[in-house]
C-alpha cells in the first residue's frame, strides 16, 4: 500500500521542520548532488534547483524511458521538495542573477568536474566574497585534489577504482558492481554529513566553509571490513558471493523452492542454527568448532549445508530460524518488497500529485523523526517552473523583461 504525501496526521507544519529557514542552491545534476539536496529539502530546507536553460538537469531526458511528460522517472525520483529556476551561468546577466540568489542562501551544492565551477564564476572563492556565511559542497568523482582529480567520475568508475568491485561477485566468475550505486548515493549522504556539520560550525564561527566530497572516497570509506581484512592479513579481499568476511555461516542458500539468507554471526546463534537444522554433530566437528574455524573451512561447511537446505522450502526454513532467534529472511525482488506489509507499515511508498504526470509514486523517508516528521511539500519541479516566483522574492520582478532580454534565462 502507498501513502499519500503530506499526510494530515503529520505533527509539524513546514516552518517547523528541522532545516526550515535554510536556503539551498542546487547546481548539481544526475544523482549524487540531487539526492543530497532532495534529502535536505525533505527536512525542510528551501531548495532552489538552478538549471541550465532549455535542457535542464541531464536526468530530465537521460533515461531510456519516460513518463507522460517531459521528465524521466529518474528525475522525478531525485527532485521532490525543490523549486526550479533556469539561469544561464555562461552569461554576465545570468551570473549576476545567481549572485543575487547567493546573497540570500545558506548552502550551495554542485557536482561538476573540478575547475568547471571556477570557469563559470560560481566557485567557492567567488561566492564567499559575496556571502561569507555560504556553505559550499562540491561532489566530484575523485575529490578536488590528487592525481585523479580531473578524471570523469561515474559510480561505476568509483566502485572499480576504490577496490569495491574487486571484492564483489562470485569467486572465479569475474567481478560485478553493486547494483545499488553506493558511490553516488554514499557521496550524497556524506555531503549532507559535512553540510550539517558546517551549519553547526557556522553558529560558532559566523562563517561558512568548503566541503569536498567524492564518489571514490564514499565507496572507499564504506569499505570498513575490506580494508580491515587487508591490513590484518596483508592480502587483498577477494569476492565471496553473498558470504560475510567476519562470520560463517552468514550468506544465501538455496531451498527447495527459492533462496533465502541466514546469519549465525556468533557462537550462541551457531548453537541455535545447528538445533534448527537438526545437526548437533556439527557442534562437535573440529572444523566448525568456533567462528575462526568455520571461516577457515567455509567451503566445506557451505557444501554440507547446501544439501540440508534443499530438503525444505524458503518459508519453512525462515520461519524455523526466526522462531529460534536466528536472523533469516527470503531474498525479495523489488516487486515483492514494495508490496510487502512491512513497507506499507513503514510508509516507504508514498504518492504525490504532479501537474503533468498526475499521481506518481516515490520512496518514502528512510529515517523517521518523531517530533518533526518529513513531508513532501513540493512535487518534482517542471523546468523553470518557479522563475517568476523566485525573481519576485529577490525583489527583481520589475527587471524580469530586461533579464530575459539580456540572456539570463536562455542560451
Amino acid at each position: 500500500m502507498s501513502h499519500k504525501a503530506g499526510n494530515p496526521t503529520s505533527k509539524s507544519p513546514p516552518d517547523t521542520l528541522p532545516l526550515s529557514g535554510l536556503r539551498v542552491l542546487d547546481l548539481s545534476q544526475v544523482m549524487a548532488g540531487p539526492y543530497c539536496c532532495m534529502l535536505l529539502g525533505d527536512m525542510g530546507a528551501d531548495v532552489i534547483k538552478v538549471e541550465p536553460p532549455e535542457a535542464g538537469d541531464q536526468t530530465r531526458k537521460a533515461m531510456g524511458f519516460r513518463m507522460k511528460g517531459q521528465d524521466s522517472p529518474g528525475f522525478l525520483a531525485l527532485n521532490r521538495n525543490k523549486r526550479s529556476i533556469t539561469i544561464n551561468l555562461k552569461s554576465d546577466t545570468g551570473r549576476k542573477l545567481f549572485y543575487a540568489l547567493v546573497r540570500t542562501a545558506d548552502i550551495v551544492v554542485e557536482n561538476s568536474r573540478p575547475g568547471v565551477a571556477a570557469k563559470l564564476g560560481v566557485d567557492y572563492e567567488t561566492l564567499r566574497e559575496i556571502n561569507p556565511r555560504i556553505i559550499y559542497a562540491s561532489i566530484s568523482g575523485f575529490g578536488q585534489t590528487g592525481p585523479w582529480a580531473q578524471r570523469p567520475g561515474f559510480d561505476l568508475i568509483a566502485q572499480a577504482m576504490s577496490g569495491v568491485m574487486s571484492a564483489m561477485g562470485i569467486p572465479g566468475e569475474g567481478h560485478v558492481k553493486s547494483g545499488v550505486p553506493i558511490g553516488d548515493l554514499g557521496a550524497g549522504l556524506l555531503a549532507i554529513y559535512g553540510i550539517l556539520s558546517a551549519v553547526i560550525g557556522r553558529e560558532k564561527s559566523g562563517e561558512g566553509q568548503f566541503i569536498d566530497a567524492s564518489l571514490f572516497e564514499a565507496a572507499l570509506g564504506l569499505s570498513i571490513w575490506e580494508t580491515t581484512e587487508y591490513w590484518a592479513t596483508g592480502i587483498s579481499p577477494q569476492p565471496l558471493g553473498t558470504a560475510n568476511r567476519m562470520s560463517a555461516p552468514y550468506q544465501a542458500f538455496s531451498a527447495s523452492d527459492g533462496h533465502f539468507v541466514v546469519g549465525a554471526a556468533n557462537q550462541k546463534l551457531w548453537l541455535s542454527f545447528c538445533n534448527v537444522i537438526d545437526r548437533p554433530d556439527l557442534l562437535e566437528d573440529p572444523r566448525f568448532f568456533d567462528n575462526r574455524s568455520r571461516l577457515q573451512n567455509r567451503a566445506a561447511l557451505v557444501e554440507l549445508l547446501a544439501v540440508v537446505f534443499l530438503a525444505d522450502t524458503v518459508a519453512s526454513w525462515v520461519n524455523r530460524f526466526l522462531e529460534a532467534g536466528v536472523p533469516a529472511g527470503p531474498i525479495n525482488d523489488y516487486a515483492e518488497v514494495l508490496q510487502s506489509d512491512h513497507v506499507s507499515a513503514r510508509k516507504m511508498v508514498i504518492e504525490l500529485d504532479h501537474p503533468v504526470e498526475g499521481t506518481i509514486r516515490s520512496l518514502g523517508f528512510p529515517v523517521k523523526l518523531s517530533a518533526t516528521p518529513q513531508q513532501v511539500r513540493r512535487h518534482p519541479p517542471l523546468l523553470g517552473e518557479h522563475n517568476l516566483e523566485i525573481i519576485a522574492e529577490l525583489g527583481l520582478e520589475d527587471q524580469q523583461g530586461a533579464l530575459r532580454d539580456a540572456g539570463a534565462f536562455s542560451k
